[in-house]
């Protein structure tokens, strides 16, 4: 039985438009459905208006600093919160019609409407029946609201994009990367910030030395870190908004944001229907080649939760609409992967941390920690940048480069390229730094800082 298209894509984000648009240009019959934005969380609710919202935040720190490089500023007439939202929602509509257009143009069949499955082939999408030899759900992922009392008067991540001024005092529950992105941004902005979380430091899953100087950064520019909680219940209390912690301590906002992580997007997508099994976790079940439990059906980007950028949504969409219809057989690898955190200063990481490497072989760790030339002539406080190598010793081979400190996702972009190429610490040490910058520090770490790994921790347990 003929089939209405070749391919049908579920979800109209990073992966989706990308994999919907290559199997387009592949002579594909591409079908693909969005209910809500195309370019999905990233261009909608995620990286890009937040990327413009941290841009506006440097603002503050630079109009504070300029006077010691010799500007004579007159007093700043304040920050206006709407108007940033005018600027940045037009770029994110100037980009949403942009991933519209893509898709027309390699001939993809765009549906604004849900699609949801009828069967392993069929689709009702906005209620119309559709029919399709290979499906992809590439539906992203969705915030999570926690379960306690009161969770409905806080906010999720969602919501900041909806605000049209600054809450004089923001609490924010969770120390992700977009726990402390928010946290960082609305401290630039003037608000009182309390970042509420219940490990001893933040950013669960990087690298210990720059969780720890994360620590100092935040609490050096007035963000007040109460680790070691648990939120219990969320009030309304006159004009503002009590949070009370489990053990009987409260903190008070007029705003509280709950950035407890994501969870994939599959609810009500009828996977039943189609044979489609999901992990205990409630990611859609995939193998190597994001084939679904029903093998006509893959799975790519955050709904799978395997690592959940938009890079690599990206990639993997091109690799899947290559191996299905560009007769070339491929994978993204998700090894390596460069990313960045932008946080107040922010972070650039690629590869393994320190502990992830020691647990595997021998290492020499390299670390440098120094004021940036910059902030020597402002003075600021808690502006130390922090770079990290994590060096095999048998093959010499970087495993892991991790910074804290300006332009560090800039610069870890071009580390990521050395660090993929399996480049030796030898190969970093013949490079010749630019200088001045911060950056040739990665090229001028000489004296190693200790060693770490398995026969390393035998004797110290010795």
């Amino acid at each position: 039985m003929p089939y209405d298209f070749d391919l049908f894509v579920i979800g109209g984000g990073s992966a989706g438009v990308r994999c919907a648009r290559i199997a387009g240009t592949h002579g594909a019959r591409v079908g693909v459905a969005e209910e809500r934005f195309w370019g999905g969380t990233c261009v909608n609710v995620g990286c890009v208006p937040k990327k413009i919202m941290v841009n506006a935040a440097e603002y503050a720190m630079w109009t504070e600093d300029a006077p010691r490089f010799g500007w004579d500023l007159a007093p700043p007439a304040g920050f206006d919160l709407a108007k940033l939202a005018e600027v940045r929602d037009a770029e994110v509509a100037r980009l949403n019609g942009i991933y519209g257009r893509l898709l027309t143009g390699a001939g993809c069949t765009v549906f604004d409407a849900r699609a949801t499955f009828l069967d392993a082939h069929a689709l009702s999408v906005g209620g119309k029946r559709v029919t399709a030899e290979r499906i992809v759900i590439a539906t992203g992922g969705r915030a999570v609201r926690p379960e306690l009392p009161g969770a409905e008067l806080g906010m999720l991540s969602d919501d900041v994009f909806l605000m049209q001024s600054v809450p004089k005092r923001l609490v924010v529950v969770g120390a992700g990367y977009i726990a402390l992105e928010f946290a960082c941004i609305f401290r630039a902005f003037g608000a009182e910030v309390d970042v509420v979380y219940r490990a001893d430091l933040p950013l669960r899953g990087f690298d210990q030395d720059i969780r720890e100087a994360l620590k100092e950064a935040l609490e050096a520019q007035g963000i007040r870190l109460h680790s070691g909680h648990n939120p219990a219940r969320l009030d309304r209390q006159g004009s503002h908004l009590r949070l009370s912690l489990l053990g009987g301590e409260g903190v008070e906002g007029d705003a509280v944001l709950f950035a407890l992580g994501r969870e994939p997007n599959t609810h009500g997508l009828g996977l039943e229907r189609a044979g489609v099994e999901c992990t205990a976790a409630g990611a859609i079940e995939v193998d190597e080649d994001h084939r679904t439990t029903a093998p006509h059906i893959f799975a790519i980007g955050d709904v799978t939760d395997r690592l959940n950028l938009t890079p690599m949504a990206t990639a993997v969409g091109h690799a899947l609409a290559d191996t299905l219809f560009g007769n070339n057989p491929r994978r993204a690898s998700y090894l390596n992967v460069p990313t960045a955190v932008f946080t107040s200063p922010p972070i650039g990481t690629v590869g393994m941390t320190e502990a992830d490497a020691a647990a595997i072989c021998p290492v020499d760790v390299y670390v440098t920690r120094f004021t940036p030339m910059r902030h020597t002539i402002s003075g600021r406080p808690g502006r130390k940048t922090l770079m990290k190598l994590v060096v095999c010793q048998r093959t010499r081979k970087v495993l892991g480069a991790h910074m804290l400190g300006e332009d560090a996702g800039e610069i870890m972009q071009g580390i990521g390229i050395a660090v993929a190429a399996g480049l030796t610490k030898e190969d970093f040490d013949r490079t010749i730094g630019i200088h001045p910058t911060a950056a040739e520090e990665f090229v001028t770490l000489r004296i190693r800082t200790r060693e770490a790994g398995p026969r390393f921790q035998a004797k110290a347990a010795e």
